[in-house]
């Protein structure tokens, strides 16, 4: 009698890694981190053979989210000094 294994699932957790690479290199919108982000976490704990894969995912998506906020904080208080520096010079 021959039996047959089940490859191991990493379908979440490579999703994640491949969102989070071109979610770094392509500059995709904001979307796409958050879902790679929340593919990583499931994959973290749903698919053990992919908790490598799940893990940088979950890093490279966390630092693309980061850029995100970072250049959504630089817009915003640029765009305040501006309308401030405009006020003050106008009076």
């Amino acid at each position: 009698m021959v039996t047959y294994r089940e490859p191991p699932r990493t379908g979440l957790g490579t999703a994640s890694l491949v969102l989070g690479i071109c979610s770094l290199l392509a500059g995709w919108t904001f979307v796409a981190p958050i879902v790679g982000l929340c593919l990583g976490i499931a994959s973290r704990s749903r698919e053990p053979a992919a908790r490598g894969r799940a893990g940088w995912g979950i890093l490279l998506n966390l630092v693309a989210v980061a850029v995100w906020i970072l250049l959504l904080v630089l817009l915003l208080v640029g765009g305040a000094f501006a309308v401030w520096t405009g006020a003050t010079q106008g009076s």
